[in-house]
């Protein structure tokens, strides 16, 4: 259930709270620009705390929601928090955005997140499209979980070793008209209106994403799977971390 709480009015996670990985304590992620929670629900599944931060209400958010300024919220309490991720606004590199919406200018904000994020010790992940500026670290696409959706994504990663992912190749083609021909495929275009792109329950399916039905908000998002192939790595990678600190002391 979502715990929403402005900037101004919500208390940080403690550090020794958020760092500690004791059988009893939930070990704390951070979630930039986070939307309806895609990636949220991806870190709840592997074992997660998370607070999301995002500029708009997001009734629908998964975790504790905080709106707010992202960059801010990041400046102020990134160091908090046991790992983070961000995922900022794709318009900028986005190829479908670049195609409809020529001409505008839209803020890359990728530069002034990476920046911060590389203040903080532990695991940063930073997502996004294909087209964007992000070191490709990781690429993972839909196939990779079984999924009905490609829906390529660039991440960057650091603070952690990482398992590469391979990638499969794709089953068909995605379903929707193309130049007044229909096609068949066992993957939705999870973004726009029209062109045979699937109803919103077949995007719920498709993303894996069944807390939400709105619709901008699924074609905004992450698939969950992503983020607990990666969240897993990330806890993998704490719990040794702490275990070895234990060992030492």
């Amino acid at each position: 259930m979502t715990t929403t709480t402005t900037h101004e009015d919500h208390e940080a996670p403690a550090a020794a709270g958020a760092l500690s990985l004791g059988r009893e304590m939930q070990p704390e992620l951070l979630d930039l620009f986070c939307g309806a929670g895609g990636a949220a629900q991806g870190y709840i599944d592997a074992g997660f705390k998370v607070t999301g931060v995002d500029i708009a209400p997001q009734p629908d958010y998964p975790g504790t929601f905080i709106q707010g300024d992202a960059i801010a919220y990041l400046a102020a309490h990134g160091h908090k928090f046991a790992a983070r991720h961000a995922s900022p606004p794709c318009q900028a590199s986005s190829a479908l955005t670049k195609g409809t919406n020529k001409g505008k200018e839209y803020l890359n904000l990728i530069p002034a997140t990476r920046a911060l994020l590389a203040l903080f010790d532990g695991p940063n992940v930073i997502e996004n499209v294909q087209g964007s500026d992000l070191r490709r670290d990781l690429t993972l696409c839909g196939e990779m979980f079984g999924l009905g959706v490609i829906r390529h994504r660039y991440f960057e990663l650091s603070g952690f070793p990482f398992l590469p992912a391979e990638h499969r190749p794709h089953r068909g083609r995605v379903a929707g008209w193309r130049h007044g021909e229909w096609f068949d495929g066992p993957y939705f275009a999870v973004y726009g209106e029209g062109g045979g792109k699937g109803t919103v329950a077949q995007w719920q399916e498709a993303m894996g994403m069944h807390w939400t039905d709105n619709r901008k908000s699924i074609a905004e998002a992450i698939p969950p799977a992503y983020t607990r192939f990666i969240g897993g790595q990330i806890m993998a990678y704490l719990e040794s971390h702490q275990a070895i600190k234990e060992l030492a002391a």
